[in-house]
């Protein structure tokens, strides 16, 4: 596999460009769906990085779902990567925060006023069932039932056209979960409570006001650390 060679990265984006290269080859047309990678020593070398920023990069694109690595038997390209070009266009600003934020917001609050019209009787029911369960959760820790309350309501809309847009909601959803700072129960619950009412009314408009709350609240929190 040829065209790997880029010179010396810039260290402070290391991980970043390392993942936007292999992106680019994908998109390109140098990496194919199926292909596997070339060993971590002669990546190291054709980008001239450290193991651990090599590693960082392929977890991104492991998290994005982009590759798949076997314990033992190498990367390989996802086989289904082509059916879901999304995901490359967020693992090229998976590491800008405010972006997915904003990606995810935007995704998510023209979701939420399809799922207003089409959501069924028994997904209302599954999303009064989850938000019981954030009530009940000890330590705060209810990172994976907050991600399906989001999922059922994206699936909701039942839009084939939208399903790789939906894959890329959760994925932002996990990346933006991931880094806030501390968990507030009572607010999320009352959050989704208000959600939920709205789409039980059939009422987009209230539904795109009551998501968009929720949204800015975990936007603000996550963008008011140190860090980001």
């Amino acid at each position: 596999m040829g065209g790997f060679k880029t010179g010396t990265i810039q260290r402070n984006t290391l991980s970043q460009q390392v993942l936007d290269h292999i992106i680019s080859m994908l998109m390109d047309g140098q990496l194919h769906p199926g292909d596997k990678l070339p060993p971590e020593l002669k990546l190291m070398d054709d980008f001239d990085v450290s193991r651990p920023v090599l590693r960082e990069a392929l977890s991104s694109l492991e998290t994005l779902e982009i590759v798949k690595r076997r314990p033992r038997g190498g990367t390989y390209v996802n086989e289904r990567v082509g059916s879901s070009p999304f995901r490359a266009m967020l693992a090229l600003t998976i590491n800008n925060v405010s972006a997915v934020i904003e990606a995810r917001m935007s995704l998510e609050l023209g979701l939420v006023t399809l799922a207003a019209e089409k959501i069924s009787e028994q997904q209302l029911d599954q999303l009064k069932e989850i938000n019981k369960q954030i009530e009940k959760s000890v330590h705060n820790d209810y990172g994976v039932l907050d991600i399906e309350f989001h999922r059922i309501i994206a699936q909701s809309a039942n839009n084939p056209v939208v399903e790789g847009m939906i894959d890329s909601l959760l994925i932002a959803h996990e990346k933006t979960d991931s880094l806030i700072p501390y968990r507030e129960r009572e607010i999320t619950v009352e959050h989704h409570e208000a959600i939920y009412n709205a789409l039980k009314e059939r009422d987009p408009i209230l539904a795109f006001t009551k998501m968009y709350k929720h949204l800015r609240y975990v936007r603000e929190k996550i963008m008011s650390r140190n860090d980001v």
